[in-house]
């Protein structure tokens, strides 16, 4: 079981009197780790400097996704050595305001050791098969990874 506690920190001294009367901030915690100040996207009122639930949903997914890998890369004797991804995804707005995620993609650039270039390419796949974050949204997760061999 997972917990976390979500604390709205926007009240401007009239609740939610109106819609423009609140802040969208909250702050996520949980024991012993430092907290997540949060918001909604700037489109829903919410402060920029603070993260929205669309980008730790895409967080969560990239980094499920490169803990699998660097996993799957361990066993199978791949030594990563640097590795980052510049992930995006696609909200889609609806008529009446709501939305959705209707996809993400994961760019990972992945630097090894000298080795089995095809190998590491193919544990992108077996990572997305194995990651619980990604085998739980209703939208496809597809990745682009770029492997790239250490100069030594």
């Amino acid at each position: 079981m997972t917990r976390l506690r979500l604390r709205w920190t926007g009240d401007r001294g009239v609740g939610t009197a109106s819609y423009t009367a609140y802040a969208r901030d909250h702050e996520i915690t949980a024991p012993g780790k430092p907290a997540i100040a949060g918001s909604s996207d700037p489109r829903f009122r919410g402060d920029a400097t603070r993260w929205n639930p669309e980008e730790l949903l895409l967080g969560a997914i990239s980094a499920c996704h490169q803990l699998w890998y660097l996993h799957l890369c361990a066993e199978a004797g791949v030594v990563v050595t640097a590795y980052v991804d510049d992930a995006e995804a696609v909200l889609t707005l609806d008529s009446d305001g709501s939305g959705r995620i209707t996809e993400a993609l994961l760019r990972p650039a992945v630097t090894i050791a000298p080795g089995d270039v095809a190998l590491a390419e193919s544990l992108h796949q077996a990572a997305q098969a194995r990651c619980f974050i990604a085998r739980s949204v209703a939208f496809p997760v597809r990745h682009k990874a770029v492997v790239t061999v250490a100069t030594v």
